[in-house]
């Protein structure tokens, strides 16, 4: 009696097992969309140690976040103490020297290596745009971004507070930027200066060079485009990041159409998405492509890479896995620090000598 009930057990197990795989198996539609009620994915074992630990401290973290909805006040509060305290971790493995500048009216901090800038870096400078969504990331976002690469490079960099949503709308940003290249076109060569930014500021760079060519300014030596690029967010990364990350399949993504910096303008136009006009990527200077396999931008940036190439331009695109979006913001990993001598090698390599 007693093997006959094991007997029954196991074969009601086994239906319960097969009936679970069955269940859980992914369903596909005729358009594509794969939908799996059962998920579980382990975090990347190309990463480092310090990356694996760090991962659920950046996740909580973020969670605290204010939606983008909330006044705009609170989210600038927040980023800017985040920001802060990585500026304040960043100073003690970085050594710089930080002052204030108006530059053609518009606000910005200079960057300098306390070991001073190089010989070959004499002639050379970087305009740094800060991330933030188009809303926040002034001051210590941009510092977060300009230090270390300052310091390893033993180069100058200029980190723009250029204006933001929702106080100002599109192209302002774009007139900012374009404010202080002309400036600095009266002490340097085009192609000895670099502009770059992650996120918003990786789009801003994008959309800077685009205007630049529109303007029919000289552009750039060289550019760099992180975790955001010269296309829309979409793609793949943009539903698999967000659960790659813990926050699930999102009901609705960010586009740029969605930020209030963009209200008004026309998402299709090539001075909002360059990628949209191959003419105009043709114009581009060498350009660097930096994301994250868990960055919800990743296919954005891909998409971007491969126009870009297709357009004639020299890229280099590095992608590091298990990576999430603007991961090198905090400097003690070491995927950060590869990114920052990625970084400062491509400039030193494709800028003027």
């Amino acid at each position: 009696m007693g093997t006959l009930r094991l007997l029954c057990l196991a074969a009601a197990t086994l239906i319960s097992v097969a009936a679970f795989a069955q269940d859980a198996s992914p369903s596909v539609k005729p358009d594509g969309t794969v939908t799996s009620p059962a998920l579980s994915i382990p975090y990347s074992s190309f990463a480092w140690p310090q990356a694996r630990e760090f991962f659920p401290k950046m996740l909580a973290e973020g969670s605290k976040a204010p939606p983008i909805t909330a006044p705009i006040e609170q989210s600038r509060a927040f980023y800017d103490r985040l920001n802060s305290d990585r500026v304040t971790r960043m100073q003690k493995m970085y050594a710089v020297t930080i002052h204030r500048e108006t530059i053609a009216g518009v606000g910005a901090d200079v960057v300098l290596p306390a070991q001073g800038v190089s010989a070959e870096n004499q002639h050379r400078v970087l305009i740094n745009l800060h991330g933030g969504a188009f809303l926040w990331g002034a001051r210590s976002g941009g510092l977060v971004e300009a230090i270390p690469v300052a310091s390893v490079g033993r180069i100058k960099v200029i980190t723009v507070d250029y204006r933001q949503g929702p106080e100002h709308t599109f192209p302002a940003a774009s007139d900012d930027v374009e404010a202080v290249y002309r400036a600095l076109l009266k002490q340097y060569k085009p192609q000895e200066i670099g502009i770059y930014g992650c996120s918003a500021g990786g789009i801003l760079t994008g959309e800077s060079v685009a205007r630049l060519i529109a303007d029919k300014l000289p552009v750039p030596g060289a550019i760099g485009t992180f975790c955001g690029s010269v296309l829309d967010v979409d793609g793949d990364s943009s539903y698999v990041a967000p659960v790659l990350n813990g926050q699930g399949v999102p009901a609705h993504r960010l586009m740029l159409a969605d930020l209030p910096y963009f209200h008004g303008a026309n998402p299709r136009d090539p001075l909002v998405q360059p990628g949209l006009s191959p003419g105009l990527l043709a114009k581009f200077p060498p350009t660097l492509l930096i994301t994250g396999t868990r960055d919800m931008t990743m296919s954005s940036v891909l998409a971007s890479q491969e126009a870009l190439d297709r357009a004639g331009v020299q890229t280099e695109l590095r992608v590091w896995d298990g990576m999430w979006h603007s991961f090198f913001s905090d400097p003690e990993l070491p995927e950060s620090q590869d990114a920052y001598r990625v970084m400062a090698r491509f400039f030193l390599n494709h800028l003027a000598r």
